[in-house]
This record gives C-alpha cells, sequence and structure tokens, in this order.
C-alpha cells in the first residue's frame, strides 16, 4: 500500500465556501476508483480553532500504484492542476493501515509527521508505531495510517475520527475537517 497528499495552501482571505461546494459537487467522482482504499477530501480554514491556514488538501490511500498513476494521470487530478496548478505531491510507503469497514462517517482527520530517531532500528520504530496506532484505534479513529518517508527519514501518523478529539501536539500536525470520503470497496 502507498498513501498520497497534496495540500494546496490558498489566501488568508480565500472564500473557503468554494472548497466545500466542490467537495460537495465533485467527491462522488472517486467513489469507484480501481485500487484506491479511501480519499478523504480535506480541509482546513484559517479562522477555525484549529485551523492556523486555509488549506486544500486530499489525502489518498492505494492498494497499489497502478491506481494511483491512473488518477494522477487522468481528468481528475487534471482538473486540481487546472484550479490550482500542479501541487507537490507527497508519498509515503505504507507500514501499517487499519479502517473501519465504513469511513464515511468522518468528520475530522489529523496528520502527523514527525522525524525518526536515528539510532533507532526501522523494526523498533515500526512496533512503537504498531502501539501508537492501537492506542488511537482504541480512542476511536475510524482510520490509523503509519507510514514513513525514507528520503527524509520521517513517520507519517493519519487518523480519520467521527468526531473532534484532543489533537496531537507537535510542529508538523495538521488538523482538517472532512468534507467526503471515497471508499471504494463499499460500492459493490
Amino acid at each position: 500500500m502507498i498513501t498520497m497528499q497534496y495540500r494546496i495552501t490558498l489566501p488568508a482571505d480565500y472564500d473557503m465556501g468554494l472548497i466545500r461546494r466542490r467537495i460537495a459537487e465533485r467527491g462522488h467522482l472517486t467513489d469507484r476508483l480501481a485500487q484506491l482504499a479511501f480519499k478523504a477530501y480535506l480541509f482546513a480554514e484559517r479562522d477555525v480553532a484549529d485551523g492556523g491556514q486555509n488549506l486544500y488538501a486530499p489525502f489518498y490511500l492505494w492498494h497499489g500504484t497502478d491506481g494511483m498513476n491512473a488518477f494522477l494521470g487522468g481528468t481528475g487530478f487534471a482538473g486540481v492542476v487546472a484550479s490550482f496548478g500542479r501541487p507537490d505531491v507527497q508519498m509515503w510507503p505504507v507500514w501499517q493501515a487499519h479502517m473501519a469497514a465504513d469511513v464515511s462517517g468522518a468528520t475530522h482527520a489529523t496528520r502527523e509527521r514527525a522525524p525518526m530517531a536515528a539510532r533507532m532500528p526501522l523494526g523498533e520504530l515500526r512496533e512503537a508505531e504498531h502501539a501508537r496506532l492501537r492506542a488511537d484505534l482504541d480512542r476511536g479513529a475510524l482510520a490509523a495510517i503509519s507510514a514513513y518517508d525514507p528520503m527524509h527519514w520521517s513517520v507519517l501518523r493519519f487518523r480519520l475520527w467521527r468526531e473532534a478529539v484532543e489533537w496531537p501536539a507537535g510542529e508538523d500536525v495538521d488538523v482538517y475537517r472532512v468534507g467526503h470520503v471515497s471508499q471504494p470497496s463499499n460500492h459493490h
């Protein structure tokens, strides 16, 4: 599995109603994408308590790279490029991904990136991340993903939540609202 995200930072005075409307009108278009485990249409608003800036930041979990490549080369991503320019797409190989059978009830998401301890063996780090993931599932996360970036040696922790929870503290933590979740496995 592989996960990806692009974060589009929008101006401070941007009408975020446009993003909410975009999600409402277009969110269903990814409900049946091949190899997609889920896509969470995420946004953050500058004036909301947990938002520091206006962001549109969809997050994807793919079963394989063929579906991801087809999406990035297709009309859906071309629409993003036409509206916002071509964003940097970050990708992380997945260590673990657990999700409820239906994650469409998610209203919030958290994304945390943290540097890897240089001296800790990857196996030990992976075990420690598994414990964090289990703890967040016990706290009510609908989806929990642990992944890593071997280029910058950092860990990614992504969670979908049914409601607002106590957010992780740290330098590189984003808190998002969820506008829509596409989960093709729920559409048979």
